[in-house]
């Protein structure tokens, strides 16, 4: 029988070593150490500086949502409402909460106006958030409230109203679907009409429904309100007119701006095409422009008073002054100017009232160019207004030391140089004023807004308003512009069209004038753009004058100052009025 093997652990040397006691002290002292740590920590945390935490739990379901501004309205100079912004509500939707039946979907899909294919499409996008529809009536988006769909939601929105649709629309513009302005007078005075939107603190649920209004942070500034120089009853006659003459003369465009003498306030301004920007859906950029303002043109024969003005300051020309201009033509350099018809010896008024070519030409030859550049820059033409509408053109103005002496002949007569129609109303008010020009203003003002800057002594103003009042009478250019019972002034403009660096064979028509000539009370200047059959100025663009004139001063309750004349009568009553002189381009 074998002996058992008894086996000793004790003798192992390694089982003998023994761990130290400061090793297994340390270690616990580590441990000990680190739950102190944690639990400091976590006083710290908790009790002390828990904006952390606070903040960390808050971001799943507080919310801090802006309260938006009511815009600013808009209104003419005697309080009538141009714009207005009315409550609307947008419904947007959490894609991942929305499950809708069939029938569900067809009755969203016919309230929002849209297909359900599409409806499903904006539902199956993938995203957070998606809007459904913006702007909605407050009754539709009752109606849609009232089918309690998950995951549809509405909010609180603001759209644009314009009760005077397409007749107010290139002065006003418009505002995007977040009702901050895009075009016009919305646009440049966005910032005094958006005000500032306030905010407030509330709790949402899962959903992103308002559960709890918690406060208000900041209250929101509604915008203040933009009173307008303009006369709702003159706007309505000026664009009235207007789009008569239109379609009359079937042409591609057209514009008008009548100017308060007194303070230099824009009383009207109206363009064709147009566009109601209530309902803005297939919009062009042809519709959208404001030519009175961005639009410029070679003004053709409206620019001939200005250059008897310096003719009569100057000294070298009296109103009597006679001017040969036969025979009906002359040649500078290889270039020959000439006139409609010969007149043969003319005086420096009848060369106005006639519409002279010639002889306005050698009036301004008379001049250096730097004189002549001197009395159009100071006219403001080569430069902004600076009324702050989004878009204006300076027009084109060379300088001085560039011009040929074709150039500067050609210039008198309103050709080589290129202006914005609200540019040459302004300077008109020259004559208007007795020599002197104040700033436009689109807001109502009460006095002047600033000193106005003389630009012809008062004596050469009424002549050359005396010479202007020919040419708007039956021996001048402009019959058609005379208004029964009252004095009008005012001269017509004919000028080809520049395409491709050539002159075609296409006319703008226009039309400057002021009245009653006694005591001046308006500027109101008119451009057709392209008319077919008629192209002069006398016949196209001064009848829409005529008509704009007796209405506005009705209006605005001024005294006739002249008898009705039987050629006015005749006129009235819808007899054709012959046109005696045709105007030199």
């Amino acid at each position: 029988m074998q002996k058992q093997r008894t086996v000793t652990f004790n003798h192992n040397p390694l089982l003998k070593r023994e761990l130290p006691v400061w090793r297994s002290r340390f270690v616990l002292m580590v441990l000990l150490g680190s739950m102190l740590v944690l639990i400091g920590r976590a006083l710290f945390l908790q009790g002390i500086n828990n904006e952390f935490l606070q903040a960390k739990g808050e971001m799943r379901y507080a919310r801090v949502l802006e309260v938006p501004a009511t815009r600013g309205r808009i209104t003419d100079r005697n309080g009538d409402m141009f714009a207005v912004s009315t409550p609307v509500r947008s419904v947007w939707a959490i894609p991942s909460d929305v499950s809708l039946e069939p029938g569900e979907a067809r009755q969203l899909a016919k309230l929002l106006e849209m297909d359900v294919p599409e409806l499903n499409a904006k539902l199956a996008s993938g995203r957070d958030f998606a809007y459904l529809k913006r702007q909605l009536s407050p009754d539709v988006a009752e109606r849609i409230a009232e089918l309690k769909l998950p995951g549809i939601h509405q909010q609180r929105e603001y759209r644009r109203f314009y009760p005077g649709g397409e007749v107010t629309a290139h002065m006003l513009g418009f505002t995007s679907v977040e009702d901050r302005g895009q075009e016009g007078i919305e646009l440049a005075y966005e910032a005094q009409l958006a005000g500032q939107p306030g905010s407030r603190r509330v709790i949402k649920d899962r959903r992103g429904q308002v559960v709890e209004d918690v406060e208000s942070i900041r209250p929101p500034r509604d915008g203040e309100d933009v009173v307008l120089a303009m006369d709702g009853k003159i706007q309505y006659l000026a664009y009235s007119a207007l789009r008569e003459a239109m379609q009359k003369f079937r042409a591609k465009a057209g514009a008008v701006v009548v100017v308060d003498v007194q303070t230099g306030e824009v009383l009207a301004l109206a363009n064709a095409p147009t566009f109601n920007p209530n309902n803005r859906a297939n919009l062009t950029g042809a519709q959208l422009r404001n030519r009175a303002f961005t639009d410029t043109f070679e003004p053709g024969s409206v620019m001939k008073p200005f250059v008897a003005a310096l003719a009569l300051e100057s000294g070298k020309f009296k109103a009597a002054t006679k001017i040969d201009t036969s025979p009906g033509r002359m040649t500078i350099g290889t270039a020959t100017i000439g006139d409609a018809h010969p007149h043969g010896v003319l005086t420096v008024a009848e060369v106005i009232q006639k519409s002279s070519n010639v002889g306005t030409v050698k009036m301004a030859l008379q001049f250096s160019p730097d004189e002549m550049w001197r009395l159009l820059d100071g006219l403001g033409f080569g430069s902004q207004l600076s009324l702050g509408f989004p878009g204006e053109a300076a027009g084109r103005l060379r300088p001085a030391k560039s011009w040929r002496p074709i150039e500067q002949a050609t210039m008198s007569y309103g050709h080589g140089i290129s202006v914005s129609l609200i540019q040459v109303a302004h300077a008109y008010l020259a004559f208007a004023r007795d020599g002197d020009l104040l700033p436009l203003s689109l807001t109502r003002v009460d006095t002047a807004k600033a000193a106005p800057k003389r630009v012809f002594s008062p004596q050469v103003a009424r002549e050359v308003r005396a010479m202007l009042e020919l040419a708007a009478g039956p021996g001048g250019t402009a019959p058609q512009a005379q208004v029964p019972g009252y004095r009008v002034a005012g001269k017509t403009g004919t000028a080809y069209k520049l395409e491709g660096g050539q002159y075609v064979k296409k006319y703008i028509s226009s039309f400057v004038g002021l009245a009653p000539v006694s005591r001046p009370r308006l500027v109101v200047a008119v451009m057709i753009d392209e008319p077919t059959g008629a192209h002069y100025g006398g016949a196209v663009a001064a009848p829409v004058f005529a008509r704009i004139v007796e209405g506005s001063l009705r209006a605005l309750g001024v005294a006739p100052d002249a008898p009705i004349t039987p050629l006015q009568l005749a006129r009235k009553q819808g007899a054709e009025a012959p046109t005696t002189v045709r105007e030199s381009m």
